[in-house]
């Protein structure tokens, strides 16, 4: 058997993949030019994750056109926090929370049932849900409303988290070897380098176990977001911000804005959840950079956002809640 030169082995390969080269990788300055700080993305896998993303996103709502006037007192029983709302778009943002949250399960997914005689009590809040998602409205609220610097003009919506489950794919809860979460929570220390070159120009009290936690810290923010070191820093000064890009400190903002969600939203709701919502530890669900970031540097890539939504920004009901208990049907509304 007469055998094939090694030349022409390779120049057959060559001309064969020559005509199917795939696009190469994009890269985009964001820093000074030549140390380094470029953001790189392979637009296929960007182009395949964004149309997954379209392709997932629930029908658009018609857009807000209803009075900006809060419907009259006595209109919605036990509305605590969306009381700012016209009758209209009360009813609009409900709509849209179904779709957001709970597609499949409906509008029984947070309101209760008369199991006798099937009637829906809107305004009932003997559904854990129900309360867990007026709680999450003040959490939107409050991040729409003081984390502009992290969340934009964009702001978040219910399906950034979501994205059309009950339960959003990104949560956490405590284990034995995640304490280095508690950067997400209660502990503001993430520090690692000293400013000395030598140990004996000066002590430096971070020990290694708490350096570890930062560079596990770090490599979370990394992944949730899709991106790499030099998306936030100059690598031959990690601690120096007048040569970091502005990413650093959105970023920064990003991790107090998730601290003050869990610590202010998340964790009161300790004893509302249910035993098969706790972790192993007992412990309820938290967010995370991943919860709306989902791999992506823009969440969803920016395909919705919390604009048009006056149900997601501040402020708070304008009306008192009435005496909780009462029916409520589905026009009539109630709850949140």
């Amino acid at each position: 058997m007469k055998k094939t030169p090694v030349g022409a082995l390779i120049f057959t390969v060559a001309l064969s993949t020559a005509a199917c080269e795939r696009p190469p990788m994009e890269h985009t300055e964001i820093g000074w030019r030549g140390i380094g700080l470029l953001e790189i993305e392979n637009p296929r896998m960007r182009a395949a994750d964004s149309t997954a993303v379209a392709e997932a996103m629930p029908p658009e709502f018609p857009p807000f056109g209803g009075s900006d006037d809060a419907a009259p007192p006595g209109t919605w029983q036990n509305v605590q926090v969306l009381g700012n709302l016209s009758e209209l778009e009360f009813n609009r943002t409900m709509a849209a929370i179904t779709q957001w949250v709970a597609p499949e399960q409906g509008c029984t997914y947070c309101h209760a049932v008369d199991a006798a005689t099937g009637a829906v009590n809107m305004a009932s809040d003997d559904i854990y849900t129900k309360v867990a998602s007026r709680e999450m409205f003040r959490m939107i609220k409050e991040i729409n409303g003081q984390w502009s610097s992290h969340v934009g003009d964009a702001g978040v919506t219910c399906y950034t988290c979501h994205a059309g489950q009950p339960v959003p794919q990104n949560i956490w809860f405590y284990e034995d070897d995640m304490s280095w979460m508690r950067h997400l929570l209660d502990r503001d220390d993430a520090r690692v380098q000293s400013s000395w070159a030598l140990a004996s120009e000066g002590e430096n009290d971070v020990s290694i176990p708490e350096t570890v936690e930062t560079y596990e810290l770090m490599i979370h923010v990394s992944n949730s977001l899709g991106v790499s070191c030099t998306f936030c820093h100059q690598t031959s000064r990690w601690a120096d911000w007048e040569e970091s890009p502005p990413a650093r400190t959105k970023a920064l903002r990003g991790i107090r804005m998730v601290r003050q969600a869990n610590m202010n939203h998340l964790v009161p709701l300790q004893d509302v959840w249910p035993p098969e919502r706790l972790g192993p530890l007992g412990d309820g669900p938290k967010v995370e950079c991943a919860t709306c970031h989902q791999g992506a540097n823009l969440p969803l890539y920016g395909l919705l956002n919390a604009d048009g939504w006056p149900a997601l920004h501040l402020p708070a009901a304008q009306n008192p809640p009435a005496a909780t208990g009462a029916e409520g049907s589905l026009g009539a509304g109630g709850g949140l």
